[in-house]
């Protein structure tokens, strides 16, 4: 229980859970009076050289005043934090606040003296590291804007973690001691450091999960079926290379196996550690579970019991318990009500979900929130396979199922920098942080595809298992953001299996440009057209007549892929009547040739109803081995006679990986196992009790144990001399638009991988006066939380920014309104501003090119006469600017995915249209170049019909200024510009309005954290 100390209130807003280096989580947590215990156990377990290098001197205990001192802290000017693990102690910091003079100090001094401690077991996992970022934010919010550290010159690992954290340092020597100097003002370097200890650590924790030296199965039942029984089949069937365990406290002591399972009664019977531990007990025995295996030391858990936050408030509650509770064993979870999780790499072999089957090997990563959904996708990849390849399955597959813990962003941060996976699928329900999530898939974007889709995206809410904030955007918006960062969004599981195959087995296309050919007058029209309605450049349709042989489609396609005037080719195909699969074979292979020669460009086939066409282009580049059928020896004979039969039935088209589904097949799991575990390229299995586990990245190899499954279960290894990479696999598809929209996705993520090649420039407008503009804020912020500016106000604050804003006056009668078109100069324009006229002159709230007093007098009586009484419209006079293209320039602060500007014409027309584009702020030139280009009435600033382009360039530069402002000054919490009048020469800003409230909290700013519970 945490107290009070001293002058303030104990800051729960510090506490935080994060990842250290080598994956496993501690608590972080201030350091209070109850702590004393805890403190004097934690120290007695320091080395005396560690406690040297701390205090500069032999100091072998804590004396009563130390102990008093370390915990009670002001949390001002004294501040204590430590991080935990198991609820004790493994490091400590402190800071304490100094004046000039370098005594003890109150504020407004803004420099502290910063001090760390790490058990010596726990140093090298990044603890230090982690705590610096948690005391340095935690300084910044108490005003302290330096650290000083005095380190001994051999305290080398101390001095890193200060050298390498990333600040604006100054580093001096006296009386043998080493003075470290540093502001704690983040900076694009701490920044950097920060996002990429954030990478290793979140992907580490999730690499700990998918390779595990060992597997216990927690709540294997001791009659056949079940969840836990069946998951444990499942591993053991798919031939897990480490060890496993099943674990069930109703096993009879004298049991010792379960279907070839080393059986324990409990996790802590088990001799030997234990890496993952899956479970499957109901939802009440979980925590006792949970502690099991906190004290056996196991470093992650797969959690499918469900009766958590999917089941109302109480299981919410019990949802964030067993969070906490995890995490204070320094264990990750994925669930609960998790689907599972799958690792095909042949030195893991882990099937550690309720997959009856073991998903083909291959090079594509996947993630589903949603266990149903996971099932669909896992059965259109096997589906697409028809039996035996290996080259376009999945490397790892992850169910978060509730997503309480490792979410999407962690397994993207593993799937970042593992060399197994070429290309990601995901399928989210929702984004639990789309700042950090954005910011993570446009770095992984920038080395392998990433598609998502996204469910609940109109108007549905996410499930209740999700923990989320809140967004404000559309979804609309969300989706424009996340193809900024090179996400390829698709609409439907459909879409995202047939783009993530054609990325995942042929080159990127280098431009728009697609030859057709096939044997098919008609289908090369209708992929004539599908190319052209999603915006790719089609040549003619080269129609070889149904008469044409392997041979002549071999010819055409080698001189498409040699003509410098196409970037990718669709080949049609219709069945020849009589050739059967010899004659599907031969045209399989002879483009398989013509893409051998010239390997550079992409190539699909459209097909109709050529399932052995399909089948054949998988089988001319299958790299896969043969699948080996075999039987178990507890297997009824039947089911060893079906191990022989299609996975697919009789009636359904015969199609393998290259093939995409059809619309209507059904998404159910493949049900069964018809087939049996799949053969993967692999090391020759063990076969021997004596024979030890392989070794995962980062944990010794257990003692020898059983195998987890027996020699004549295992899959058969890879014939030797075959290539494995899937070179020349040509993607089939049953429909030209399906083929089409994929080849439209991977040119637009092509184009989108070569554009951020040159990344953009915030540019510097020396006109800018930063320092006024945040005075005047603070000093409009003074009045209250919130407002919006007043005329004045906005002009003044947008002035200091470069951007001017054209007079209104008000004209409260026609006299006002006449001397306010003296004071402007004629011509004016009249405008009525109450909210249901604003900006819209379609309802003729405006008059414009008034050039005298007659003109302006009639006009006045006009709109009095038509909307109201001249209070009812507030009518205002202002100078006509060149005329031009009407825009709308928005920024605003989402509390979830930060800062976003967004453009678009103005008017109704615009507005029912949905015709609007966003960037994240900062926005670089380049981002101002493709916003202003990326809605659909573009055309209409560069010269559409014949009327004159206009002045972009200074459009461009008007959005930059809006972007700095924002940036600079998050107290900017919305921004409208409207209209904006672009003419050929210049830009006239006609109406403006700001609003203010004390900035949002900015956490990816902050130090690292998982999310809260």
């Amino acid at each position: 229980m945490q107290t009070a100390s001293d002058r303030h209130d104990y800051p729960a807003h510090w506490e935080a859970d994060v990842v250290l280096r080598d994956g496993g989580t501690a608590r972080v947590r201030p350091i209070t009076a109850d702590d004393a215990e805890r403190l004097v156990s934690f120290y007695e377990q320091v080395s005396d050289e560690s406690k040297y290098y701390r205090f500069f001197a032999p100091y072998p205990r804590l004396s009563a005043k130390d102990v008093h001192r370390f915990t009670h802290h002001d949390f001002v000017d004294r501040v204590g934090l430590a991080a935990l693990v198991g609820g004790e102690f493994i490091a400590t910091v402190r800071y304490d606040r100094i004046g000039a003079d370098g005594t003890p100090a109150h504020g407004p001094a803004d420099e502290a003296e910063v001090a760390f401690l790490v058990q010596d077991a726990h140093q090298g996992r990044g603890v230090a590291s982690a705590l610096l970022e948690h005391i340095a934010a935690v300084a910044r919010e108490r005003g302290i804007r330096r650290f000083a550290a005095e380190v001994l010159p051999a305290n080398t690992k101390m001095i890193k973690v200060f050298t390498d954290a990333g600040y604006t340092q100054k580093r001096s020597f006296e009386d043998g001691v080493v003075r470290l100097e540093f502001g704690l003002e983040p900076t694009d370097r701490s920044l950097a450091v920060q996002y990429a200890r954030e990478q290793r650590a979140e992907g580490r924790s999730v690499r700990r999960l998918l390779t595990p030296g060992s597997v216990a199965v927690i709540g294997a039942g001791r009659a056949p079926g079940g969840v836990g029984r069946g998951i444990l089949g499942n591993i053991r069937d798919a031939g897990f290379t480490g060890r496993l365990y099943a674990v069930n406290r109703a096993f009879e002591k004298e049991r010792t196996e379960l279907d070839g399972v080393a059986a324990h009664r409990s996790v802590g019977e088990i001799d030997g550690p234990v890496d993952l531990a899956v479970v499957a007990v109901p939802a009440e025995q979980v925590r006792e579970v949970v502690t099991e295996c906190g004290r056996h030391g196991v470093r992650g858990l797969v959690v499918v019991s469900a009766g958590y936050a999917e089941s109302g408030p109480e299981g919410r509650e019990r949802q964030r318990a067993l969070v906490r509770h995890a995490r204070a064993y320094g264990m990750r979870i994925v669930g609960p009500n998790a689907f599972g999780i799958v690792n095909t790499s042949p030195g893991v072999r882990l099937n550690a979900s309720l997959a009856p089957e073991m998903p083909r090997p291959g090079r594509i990563g996947l993630f589903a929130q949603s266990g149903a959904i996971g099932i669909a996708l896992l059965s259109r990849l096997h589906r697409r396979g028809g039996g035996v390849t290996g080259v376009t399955g999945v490397s790892t597959f992850v169910s978060s199922g509730n997503r309480a813990d490792v979410s999407g962003n962690d397994v993207m941060q593993y799937w970042y920098d593992d060399s197994d996976t070429d290309v990601v699928l995901m399928y989210l329900e929702s984004i639990g942080n789309p700042r950090k999530f954005t910011r993570l898939a446009r770095r992984t974007a920038a080395v392998k595809p990433l598609v998502v889709v996204q469910g609940a995206r109109h108007g549905g809410t996410a499930p209740q298992g999700h923990p989320v904030r809140a967004t404000r955007l559309p979804h609309a918006t969300v989706s424009a953001l996340l193809r900024q960062a090179g996400v390829i969004r698709v609409d439907t599981i459909t879409e995202l299996v047939d783009a993530g195959l054609l990325l995942a087995r042929q080159p990127l296309p280098a431009g728009p440009r697609v030859a057709i050919l096939g044997n098919s007058e008609s289908l090369g029209l209708l992929t004539h057209d599908a190319c052209l309605s999603e915006g790719l450049r089609p040549l003619p349709p080269l129609d070889l007549t149904t008469a044409a042989s392997p041979a002549d489609f071999r010819a055409a396609l080698s001189a498409a892929l040699a003509d410098d005037a196409c970037d990718a080719v669709v080949v049609t195909a219709i069945p020849a009547l009589g050739e059967g699969a010899a004659g599907d074979a031969a045209l399989a292979e002879s483009l398989r040739a013509a893409t051998v020669e010239a390997p550079a460009k992409p190539v699909l086939v459209v097909h109709v109803e050529l399932g052995g066409l399909a089948e054949a282009l998988s089988a001319a580049t299958s790299t896969a081995p043969p699948a080996v059928p075999h039987t178990a020896p507890h297997t009824p004979p039947s089911a060893a006679t079906q191990a022989t039969r299609p996975a697919t039935p009789p009636e359904a088209p015969h199609t393998a990986l290259s093939t995409a589904p059809s619309a209507a097949t059904s998404t159910a799991p493949p049900a069964a196992p018809h087939t049996p575990p799949p053969a993967a390229p692999q090391a020759t299995p063990h076969t021997s009790p004596d024979t030890p586990p392989p070794a995962t990245a980062d944990r010794t190899p257990a003692p020898a144990a059983k195998p987890s499954v027996p020699p004549e279960r295992a899959p058969a290894p890879a014939p030797a001399g075959k290539p494995t990479d899937g070179t020349h696999l040509i993607p089939a598809y049953p429909a030209a638009e399906r083929a089409v929209r994929a080849l439209a996705q991977a040119v637009t993520y092509a184009r989108w991988r070569r554009d951020t090649a040159e990344p953009g420039k915030v540019p510097e407008y020396e006109d800018v006066d930063e320092k006024g503009a945040a005075e005047l804020i603070e000093r409009l912020l003074a009045r209250g939380e919130g407002l919006t500016l007043g005329s004045e106000e906005t002009c003044e604050l947008l002035g200091r920014y470069g951007i001017h804003v054209h007079r209104a006056l008000p004209a409260p009668t026609p006299d006002a309104a006449v001397a306010a078109a003296r004071a402007l100069g004629r011509p004016v324009a009249l405008k009525a501003t109450a909210p249901h006229l604003r900006h819209r002159a379609d309802l003729g709230g405006v008059r414009l090119d008034l050039a005298d007093e007659e003109q302006l007098r009639r006009a006045y009586e006009e709109l009095t006469g038509l909307f109201g009484t001249p209070a009812e419209l507030r009518p205002v006079v202002q100078a006509m600017a060149p005329r031009g293209v009407d825009t709308v320039v928005r920024a605003v602060i989402d509390p979830a995915a930060g800062a976003v500007l967004s453009f678009g014409l103005a008017g109704a027309a615009t507005q029912l249209l949905g015709d609007t584009a966003h960037r994240l702020i900062p926005v670089t030139d380049r981002d101002a170049a493709s916003l202003i280009r990326s809605i659909r009435t573009a055309p209409l600033l560069f010269g559409w019909r014949g009327s004159d382009p206009v002045d972009t360039a200074a459009l461009e530069e008007l959005l930059q200024r809006v972007s700095r402002l924002v940036d600079d000054h998050p107290e900017v919490v919305a921004v409208t510009l409207e209209p904006v009048v672009v003419a050929p020469r210049g830009l006239s800003v006609l109406g403006a309005s700001v609003c203010l409230a004390p900035p949002p909290a900015r956490d990816d700013l902050g130090p690292r954290t998982l999310p809260a519970y």
